[in-house]
């Protein structure tokens, strides 16, 4: 039975509570120890709590404070490294974005948790002052 291609694209139209970028792990992105820098983990997770902070408000945001980061598994090249960030609760101006790093080996499909970390975005108006932000769930 053929797949119901109209309802799976349908799907992928539909509002993400969730953004998930992924990227291959390339030589010029490790240390000298052969796995990924730690800046460049911090890069992906700051970039996908942009995303899903930026979707949630649809305005313009920035990083107003970056905690908890950890880095719990090494990054190696040619893995592939899935970024998933969620915006869990919002303040007046504020959104707390978690975001989390998955390492998976391309050929054995083995995955760990490379790391995570909480980031605070502030919305801007057109101004570059700090704008509302709606609630979860809208």
């Amino acid at each position: 039975m053929e797949p119901d291609l109209d309802a799976i694209h349908a799907a992928a139209l539909a509002p993400p509570g969730e953004t998930r970028m992924m990227r291959v792990v390339m030589p010029e992105m490790l240390n000298h120890h052969g796995t990924m820098f730690g800046g460049q983990a911090l890069a992906m997770m700051d970039v996908a709590g942009f995303v899903a902070a930026t979707r949630h408000c649809r305005a313009a945001t920035v990083t107003a404070k970056v905690n908890d980061v950890e880095y719990l598994a090494p990054v190696r090249e040619g893995d592939i490294v899935e970024v998933a960030a969620r915006v869990v609760s919002v303040g007046r101006t504020s959104m707390v974005v978690l975001s989390s790093m998955v390492a998976e080996h391309l050929t054995t499909g083995e995955r760990a948790l490379a790391g995570r970390g909480r980031f605070v975005f502030v919305a801007l108006d057109e101004d570059g002052r700090p704008a509302p932000v709606p609630p979860l769930g809208e």
